[in-house]
């Protein structure tokens, strides 16, 4: 896999983990010390706006807002252009979410991940992630796919997907792609979910993990004009639905109900 496909697998919507991992802590089946860390890995994380604070604060400070959050009002959502699902009404949080492409949400808030680059004195590139905390107007909970139901038109999505990229020789044009997908036909997985979550959840955050994030390399245009317009139209028809499918997937399986 080239380097540039190594880096999209490596990067995934953080809102999942924040989501997962806080509620499997409010479900009391990790302790409250794990789940900051598990939610960052190696990045620096930030609450902007935490209900107590004035300024900026680590993750592990802004975390106890959700102290008092049932784990099943805890909610990952995942909007998109023209899919505003899970969000309130027009106001700040739902233009922050729309923007960010995700966000965890609450009855009483929501927070919403910015990523923040930098450069440092000797030039070093960095990057924070800032959670910033929005209040929420009007809470409105919507339908959503169980993670069976989500498995079965993530496959369905995915094969009619495949199909149509192989007529369109997407490997020709777009080779680091073709790498990517190699990572789809692995059977293991680095993305994991907390405990709490049945198998079936597991195995949908696995598949739908690795699949989101080749989905993202997908969308970038080859380097040196090697993709034109009509096919990046072909490209994004023939994307379009798997990657709603993906979207509901991942919802489906970071909102699943948790046992002990």
């Amino acid at each position: 896999m080239s380097p540039a496909a190594d880096a999209v697998t490596r990067t995934a919507r953080r809102s999942t983990r924040f989501a997962a991992w806080v509620r499997a802590w409010r479900a009391g089946l990790v302790p409250f010390d794990e789940v900051a860390g598990e939610i960052a890995a190696d990045e620096e994380h930030l609450v902007a706006d935490a209900p107590g604070t004035w300024t900026d604060v680590p993750l592990p400070q802004g975390l106890p807002m959700f102290a008092k959050v049932h784990p099943d009002d805890i909610r990952l959502v995942l909007p998109a252009p023209g899919d505003p699902r899970g969000l309130p009404g027009p106001g700040a949080l739902t233009g922050a979410a729309l923007l960010a492409g995700e966000a965890v949400m609450t009855p009483e808030f929501g927070v919403v991940p910015e990523v923040r680059r930098h450069t440092s004195g000797s030039g070093v590139e960095f990057e924070t992630v800032l959670w910033r905390v929005f209040p929420v107007g009007q809470f409105r909970p919507v339908f959503q796919l169980g993670a069976a139901e989500a498995e079965a038109e993530l496959t369905a999505a995915l094969g009619e997907a495949t199909a149509r990229l192989t007529r369109l020789d997407v490997a020709q044009w777009k080779p680091e792609l073709a790498g990517a997908l190699q990572a789809l036909r692995r059977p293991e997985s680095t993305a994991t979910l907390p405990p709490g979550f049945d198998p079936r959840a597991r195995r949908l955050f696995a598949r739908a993990s690795v699949l989101d994030q080749v989905l993202a390399l997908a969308e970038t245009n080859a380097p040196g004009g090697a993709i034109n317009g009509y096919e990046a139209q072909q490209r994004d028809a023939a994307l379009r639905p798997l990657m709603s499918a993906c979207r509901q997937a991942l919802v489906a399986a970071c909102n699943s109900p948790l046992h002990p």
